[in-house]
């Protein structure tokens, strides 16, 4: 009798992976915040808005750290989960395409809910469309999967970088006031109405015909680097990868510091902004990825990353509550904080919000499979009503 497709259960699970992704949702929250509560992060001129030593400060620890590194890392656990999948529904001899391609379907619905009525920043409907581009490499080698993924790379920041360079002197000028006090009006002051019209503003200004090429040639390449480690098998078996898993972890990590803090060194120069983020970025991620893999071969080390696995495993549903919360916090609609808080203000309210969802995800995971999206992505994916609720068996 011809198996159905069935989601991950918890004995399959890799901990090391709930924890990377949870550790991609606390810094995609640490980038978003500041983007959610003000205007200058999408239009420019926060330096101007935020001129204090300690504004400067904690931006540059964001840039370094955080900026570009998340999102790519969550890239990166997007493409070795797509490959996990198809791989696993292979071994059941079930056709992957019909239930992957429902998967993207359902993802590009969460992502016009989240883009178009919470949050212009989403991921998910990105995620969802060049997601589709994996159906041409689920059956590639590895050995295209990394030359594929740094050819793309390569393409987009290299003739790029070059020309920014040269048009450098014209670059750094802010001349978008008009930009910055509608946001400000719409967001902090206006209806329900006026703060999805701006919404629809901000999201058609970062994604339009000329960003596509660019979000493309920054997504796909880390899908498929996801799906090139899934299919080395490194995080399957980490003990028996150790080697490998070392050597690039020196690698990208010299390259993150290299590419992400080395531009301080000679001024963060704007023109070189896309090299920092897209190799630096891209470097950070995996560096990131494999630190926490590493973490989880030591007692200590696993204690210290413990709490992230119960995120990770509700990180489509901790990102959404994220932008919620964060609507609620600085729209007119809420608390209107929107342009009021400081970087460094924004940083507590990451630690305590993200702290609160490590607890919640605990105490959630305790009594149930999957979080409320998780069971909702699932059940959709496969056309199936999935059991939610732990037996007494399944409680942890």
């Amino acid at each position: 009798m011809k198996q159905q497709g069935a989601p991950l259960q918890d004995r399959d699970r890799l901990s090391w992976i709930d924890a990377a992704r949870g550790l991609a949702i606390l810094g995609i929250f640490m980038v978003n915040v500041p983007a959610f509560n003000a205007p200058y992060f999408l239009y420019g001129g926060e330096d101007q808005f935020f001129p204090s030593e300690t504004s400067q400060a904690v931006q540059t620890i964001i840039d370094i750290f955080f900026q570009a590194s998340f999102y790519t890392l969550f890239s990166l656990m997007f493409g070795f989960g797509l490959y996990m999948m198809k791989e696993r529904l292979e071994q059941k001899h079930v056709s992957y395409r019909p239930i992957i391609f429902r998967r993207l379907m359902v993802l590009l619905g969460f992502g016009a809910v989240h883009a178009f009525l919470i949050w212009h920043g989403d991921i998910l409907l990105s995620y969802g469309l060049f997601g589709f581009a994996m159906f041409a490499f689920f059956n590639a080698s590895p050995k295209t999967l990394i030359i594929t993924a740094f050819t793309m790379l390569g393409v987009l920041t290299f003739p790029l970088t070059l020309g920014l360079y040269a048009v450098r002197s014209k670059l750094g000028a802010f001349s978008s006031y008009a930009e910055v006090e509608a946001a400000k009006q719409n967001y902090g002051e206006g209806s329900l109405l006026n703060i999805w019209q701006q919404n629809f503003a901000d999201w058609t200004y970062s994604n339009n015909l000329a960003t596509l090429p660019l979000l493309a040639l920054s997504l796909i390449p880390m899908f498929l680097l996801g799906a090139y480690i899934a299919k080395k098998k490194w995080l399957h078996h980490p003990e028996d990868h150790l080697a490998t898993i070392k050597r690039w972890w020196v690698m990208t990590g010299v390259l993150f510091i290299l590419f992400k803090a080395g531009p301080y060194v000679i001024g963060n120069p704007e023109w070189f902004q896309l090299m920092q983020d897209n190799i630096g970025g891209s470097s950070s991620a995996v560096f990131y990825l494999l630190t926490v893999t590493l973490a989880f071969r030591s007692s200590v080390g696993k204690k210290l990353v413990k709490p992230l696995t119960w995120v990770g495993r509700m990180s489509l549903s901790n990102y959404i509550f994220q932008s919620v919360i964060c609507f609620i916090l600085f729209y007119s609609v809420g608390f209107g904080w929107y342009g009021e808080v400081t970087p460094l203000a924004s940083v507590g309210i990451v630690v305590i919000i993200f702290s609160f969802q490590v607890v919640l995800s605990k105490l959630w995971i305790n009594k149930y499979q999957y979080g409320p999206l998780e069971w909702l992505w699932r059940t959709m994916t496969y056309g199936k009503k999935q059991p939610l609720k732990r037996s007494d068996s399944q409680a942890s």
